[in-house]
């Protein structure tokens, strides 16, 4: 598997490193060359989006002041 392009500055990146999110998010999105991520999606076009947005797009209020 690939790393994401955008993993190194990605949130996912430090609340997985936290222990704020189960593994799977990274496993299943960010090393999987961002496929299917929401996140890696927008940050290609440009477009804002929250930090605590999840790779499917689904925003995780509690790591919001993370």
């Amino acid at each position: 598997m690939k790393q994401c392009k955008w993993y190194s500055t990605c949130p996912i990146k430090r609340f997985n490193e936290k222990g704020l999110l189960d593994k799977s998010w990274p496993n299943r999105y960010c090393l999987n060359n961002g496929k299917q991520c929401v996140r890696y999606e927008m940050e290609e076009c440009n477009i804002p989006h929250p930090d605590w947005m999840l790779p499917d797009g689904s925003l995780e209020k509690r790591l919001e002041n993370e």
